[in-house]
């Protein structure tokens, strides 16, 4: 009798049917978004050569949108990292001026044209992490919210940028730093080349070592981060550091396509950045990051800022259409987040 009760109580736990994967579950998968982000990108490239005819569909252009993206997709990097973790980074453009300007000063260009170009680029990153660790410790330890922290940062870095600067310009005077950063490989700005060695060192962090895995762990649910064993004040304070350091090679690579160091440099970049973030498909709230999502991203607005100056519109109407597709961005996450619940 028992043993007719065990076979059937195992058959009933085998035969149950596959469930087949609806359209939904393929929209909430990273293929999915990253296919929509594809899609919205080919769609604005068709009504970019709609628009501008032959002047779009050429190879200059398309450098010139990669040279573009290339600094803000950098900083829209740091940036994934910090919104996974649970946080926010306001101050992302302020370090940016700050670190061209430090880099630029008559002494580093000094040393650099004694030495080598090196000491410009080592103190741009240096300064860089060093604001990124100010921010990771007073939101880590010093419990103040990342909105509030990072906000201060943006006005002091602004500020003390102004100060070194004395507002003015700061012209680059070193050949050779402007001869490798303004160079080409293989046909392709160095600029591009170093957008693309970023992104790919961020999607191994994130996706395949254990700081990604605790950064995920850490933007979902902190606490139980920490009652797993995770570090997660020291963590948060590594995730800023990280956002700093890439606003350094950012300051680096503007400082080329601009042989200047300035303290209006990177105006508006934690909004540009957030935005690639947010479009990529990076969550808000945190728990859930792409790097692969935030370079489509970043080539959405850049693309999309290309077309409508080739069109003649005004930058007024390119922020609105910018805002409109943050808007729409953030409600289908909303949108997918409450099907993903509710299943």
């Amino acid at each position: 009798m028992s043993e007719d009760i065990t076979t059937s109580s195992k058959q009933d736990t085998v035969t149950q049917p596959a469930r087949p994967r609806s359209s939904t579950d393929l929209l909430r998968s990273g293929f999915g978004r990253n296919l929509g982000l594809v899609v919205a990108l080919v769609l604005l490239c068709i009504v970019g050569v709609a628009t501008a005819g032959d002047t779009f569909a050429t190879g200059a252009n398309v450098l010139t949108i990669l040279r573009l993206a290339a600094v803000i997709g950098v900083v829209s990097v740091g940036m994934t990292f910090v919104i996974t973790g649970g946080g926010i980074d306001l101050s992302v453009g302020a370090m940016v001026a700050l670190a061209s300007v430090w880099a630029t000063t008559l002494a580093t260009q000094q040393l650099a044209a004694d030495y080598h170009w090196i000491f410009m680029v080592s103190t741009a990153l240096a300064v860089g992490a060093a604001c990124g660790l100010v921010n990771g410790l007073l939101v880590a330890y010093g419990k103040i919210v990342p909105f509030v922290a990072t906000l201060a940062m943006l006005a002091s870095a602004r500020g003390l940028a102004e100060i070194i600067s004395d507002r003015k310009t700061q012209i680059i005077t070193v050949g050779s730093f402007e001869d490798f950063f303004g160079g080409s490989l293989i046909g392709v700005p160095v600029l591009v080349w170093i957008f693309l060695l970023v992104a790919a060192a961020g999607w191994v962090l994130l996706n395949r070592t254990t700081f990604g895995r605790r950064t995920f762990a850490v933007g979902g649910n902190a606490e139980a981060a920490r009652l797993a064993g995770i570090k997660v004040q020291r963590h948060t304070v590594a995730l800023y550091v990280l956002a700093g350091l890439c606003c350094g090679i950012a300051a680096v690579m503007l400082m080329a396509r601009t042989t200047t160091g300035s303290s209006t440099h990177g105006q508006l970049y934690e909004l540009d950045a957030i935005a690639a973030v947010v479009i990529g498909g990076t969550l808000l709230s945190g728990g859930r990051g792409t790097i692969v999502g935030t370079v489509f991203g970043v080539l959405i607005f850049t693309t999309l800022n290309n077309v409508f100056t080739l069109n003649n519109l005004s930058i007024s109407a390119q922020s609105v259409a910018k805002g409109a597709i943050i808007v729409v961005a953030v409600l289908l996450q909303q949108r997918l987040a409450r099907r993903t619940t509710g299943t």
